[in-house]
C-alpha cells in the first residue's frame, strides 16, 4: 500500500511539474517582407517543436511540446501574405498544435530565440515565397525619377542635357537599419530606431531620385527584418555604386549626443564609442534571428578585408564619409569631427564603398524629439545627399551620366577636401588628385611639404573645359 501510495504521489508530482513547466504562447506577431512572411510566437519559456506540411488544403503544422495557448490569437493583418488563417488546439496532453492555413505555396523555416533586451523566448516561423508571380508577393517599389535638380547650399544648380541612352545612373543603396523583429535602439516614449531611420531613408531616396543621373534604391522598404549580410547582397544585386546605412543608435549614457559617420576598419575600432556601437549593431542579427555571428570566424573574409585597406574602396568610403559628415555638421551637432572606423558587419562589402551614418543618439531625449520631426529628417537627408552628390561629381564612375557630364565639360571639378592618413605625403596626394605640388601648397598655405596625420587639406579644382 505504501509503495502504491508513493508511486501515485510521484505521478501527481510529475504531472504538476509538467503543468508548471508548460510554456504559454502569449501572443503572435507578423512581419511581411518582399519575399517572405515572418510569424513570431512570444512564449513564456523555452520549447521544443517540429514543423511539417500537409496538403488538400495546403497548411503548415507546428507541434510544440509542452505548449499551451489559453487564449485565442489576436487578429493579424493577413493581406498580401500567403496566410489565410491561423489556429491552435491541443493535439494531446503534452502537445500544442499550431496550424497555418495557406493560400499560396511557401517554403517554411523555423527556429527558437532566447530572451534579449526587448523580448522573451520566441518561436520564429519564416515562410519564403515559392512563386514570384504569387498574389502574396509584395512589389518592391522605388520612387519614380524626375528630371528636377535639387537646390544645394554648396553646389550650384546646373541645367543638365538629356541623358544619353548609353550612360547609366549612379546607384545609391540606402539601408535603413534594423526592422521587423529587431527594433534597434529604443528612445524615450518608446521611439523605435527602425521607424525613424526608415523615414529618413525614404526622404533621402526622394531627394536623390529628384536629380538626373542618380538613382536611389531602398534595401528595406518596410517594417521587416533583413540579416546583415543579406543587406549588402541586395545592394550588389541593385548594382550599387555606394552603400549608405542609416541609423540612430543608443549610447550607455542618455547625455551622449551628436551625429557620426563610420567606415570599415579591419584593425579594430578607432574609439571606444565606435567599438561599442559596432558591437551593438552586429548583435542585431542575433536579435532578428539570423543565427550566430562572429566577426573573426571567416578567414577568407578577413583576408579580403586586409586587402581592402589598400584599395580605392576604403579610400572612397573615407572620402565620401568625410563629405557627408562635413555637411551634417551644418545642420546638427557632431559626436566626432572625423570619420571613425569600426568593424560594422554591414560595411564589409569589398567591392562597394560603404558608410554608416549615425543621425544622432535616439536615447538622448532632445535628439529623439528632433529625429521624429519631418523638418529635421529632411535636413538630415539633404546633408547626406549633398555630401554624396559632391563626392560623385568629383569621382563619377566610368560610363555614368555624371562622368559624361564631367568629361564633356558640363560640370566643373570644384575644390575638394582630403583628411591625411598614415603613410601619405604631399607629393603622393598631388599625384593622386592630378594637381601640381605647387598648387597644393598654395591652396593650403604651406611653406614646405610637411603634413600631419588627421590634417584636412584643400585639394584645388582641376582644369576642365568651360561650361557653354
Amino acid at each position: 500500500m505504501r509503495i502504491r501510495a508513493l508511486v501515485s504521489g510521484l505521478a501527481l508530482m510529475f504531472a504538476a511539474f509538467q503543468v508548471l513547466a508548460a510554456s504559454e504562447v502569449q501572443s503572435v506577431r507578423l512581419w511581411r517582407a518582399p519575399d517572405n512572411t515572418r510569424l513570431v510566437f512570444d512564449l513564456s519559456g523555452p520549447v521544443e517543436h517540429k514543423v511539417f506540411t500537409l496538403t488538400a488544403p495546403n497548411r503548415i503544422v507546428i507541434d510544440v511540446e509542452g505548449g499551451n495557448a489559453s487564449k485565442p490569437f489576436e487578429q493579424l493583418a493577413l493581406e498580401n501574405t500567403p496566410i489565410s488563417g491561423l489556429r491552435s488546439g491541443k493535439f494531446d496532453n503534452n502537445t500544442l498544435r499550431l496550424v497555418i492555413d495557406l493560400k499560396a505555396q511557401v517554403s517554411p523555416k523555423s527556429f527558437t530565440l532566447p530572451p534579449n533586451q526587448q523580448y522573451g523566448h520566441r518561436l520564429v516561423v519564416d515562410l519564403f515565397d515559392q512563386d514570384a508571380d504569387s498574389p502574396a508577393k509584395l512589389p518592391v517599389t522605388t520612387t519614380p525619377q524626375t528630371p528636377a535638380t535639387p537646390v544645394s547650399p554648396t553646389l550650384p544648380a546646373i541645367k543638365l542635357p538629356p541623358l544619353p541612352s548609353s550612360k547609366r545612373d549612379i546607384v545609391i543603396a540606402i539601408d535603413a537599419g534594423h526592422g521587423g523583429e529587431d527594433p534597434g535602439a529604443i528612445g524615450p516614449g518608446k521611439v523605435y530606431e527602425k521607424n525613424v531611420v526608415l523615414q529618413i531613408s525614404k526622404e533621402l531616396q526622394r531627394q536623390i531620385n529628384a536629380e538626373k543621373g542618380f538613382r536611389a534604391e531602398l534595401v528595406r522598404t518596410g517594417d521587416y527584418f533583413i540579416p546583415l549580410r543579406k543587406r549588402t547582397e541586395i545592394a550588389r544585386q541593385k548594382g550599387a555604386d555606394l552603400f549608405v546605412s542609416i541609423h540612430a543608435d543608443a549610447a550607455p549614457r542618455s547625455s551622449a549626443y551628436g551625429a557620426s559617420v563610420f567606415a570599415l576598419s579591419d584593425r579594430g575600432a578607432t574609439s571606444e564609442t565606435a567599438r561599442w556601437l559596432a558591437d551593438s549593431e552586429n548583435r542585431s542579427d542575433l536579435i532578428g534571428g539570423a543565427g550566430s555571428v562572429s566577426l573573426g570566424e571567416d578567414q577568407m573574409l578577413a583576408g579580403v578585408l586586409l586587402d581592402l585597406s589598400m584599395t580605392a574602396s576604403l579610400a572612397s568610403s573615407l572620402n565620401v564619409g568625410q563629405k557627408v559628415l562635413s555637411k551634417m555638421g551644418g545642420i546638427t551637432r557632431l559626436h566626432k569631427s572625423r570619420v571613425e572606423q569600426a568593424g560594422f558587419m554591414v560595411l564589409k562589402s569589398p567591392d562597394i564603398p560603404s558608410i554608416l551614418v549615425e543621425t544622432g543618439f535616439i536615447t538622448n531625449p532632445s535628439e529623439a524629439r528632433k529625429l521624429q520631426t519631418s523638418a529635421h529628417q529632411q535636413a538630415l537627408a539633404r546633408s547626406i545627399h549633398t555630401g554624396v552628390r559632391q563626392f560623385f561629381h568629383e569621382n563619377p564612375p566610368p560610363g555614368t551620366y555624371v562622368a559624361w557630364l564631367r568629361d564633356s565639360g558640363k560640370i566643373a571639378s570644384g575644390p575638394r577636401e582630403h583628411v591625411v592618413r598614415s603613410g601619405e605625403s604631399l607629393a603622393l596626394l598631388a599625384q593622386r588628385y592630378q594637381v601640381s605640388l605647387g598648387s597644393l601648397r598654395t591652396a593650403n598655405k604651406l611653406k614646405g611639404d610637411v603634413i600631419k596625420v588627421g590634417q584636412t587639406l584643400q585639394i584645388p579644382a582641376t582644369t576642365l573645359a568651360s561650361q557653354p
